[in-house]
């Protein structure tokens, strides 16, 4: 018989852990370590977004594994790759994150570690992320995901050679080769 739905709170009282780890609707799904590819492309987005949010004081960066609290009554917490914050809604990062981020990026690997990227994607729609960027290493392509109103709004895919850009941060104007090397 299966253990019964965990809560959020439950959920948080558990050890600290350094692999990906998630709460979905009161079930854990925890996953291997990336592989070293996977953590190589997080690193290279993190640093380019790193670079360009603080020399324009747009908010803050942070990196997996960090708690993203969608929805405490469901017990929804995710851990994308990456997230962006912007500066006049940083009050909503605490001990976790309480609430959708501006925009999430997800390093997608050959078989999905933790999860259906169709069912994150409605996630991050349904609770108000502005914008998800998704690498599709094995092309390499950049597919930016823009959502509205909780639904989907739009669909844009950038490759190597064209320049990455945002409706989050609309600055950001870099060709991929420049973000990856």
């Amino acid at each position: 018989m299966p253990a019964p739905p965990m809560t959020a709170d439950e959920y948080f009282r558990t050890p600290e852990t350094m692999l990906p780890q998630e709460l979905v609707y009161g079930r854990v799904r925890d996953a291997p370590a990336p592989v070293p590819g996977h953590q190589w492309a997080v690193g290279q987005i993190f640093l380019a977004l790193t670079e360009h949010v603080r020399s324009r004081r747009a908010g803050d960066v942070w990196l997996a594994p960090i708690d993203v609290v969608l929805d405490k009554e469901k017990s929804l917490v995710v851990q994308p790759d990456i997230i962006f914050i912007a500066q006049n809604r940083l009050h909503i990062v605490t001990d976790r994150v309480w609430g959708a981020p501006d925009l999430v990026i997800e390093v997608l690997s050959p078989f999905p570690r933790i999860g259906d990227v169709r069912e994150r994607l409605d996630w991050f729609a349904e609770y108000g992320v502005r914008e998800c960027w998704l690498l599709h290493q094995s092309i390499p392509e950049v597919e930016v995901v823009q959502f509205a109103g909780g639904k989907f709004e739009s669909r844009r895919f950038f490759r190597e050679n064209e320049r990455l850009r945002s409706t989050v941060l609309p600055e950001f104007d870099r060709p991929l080769t420049r973000i990856f090397g």
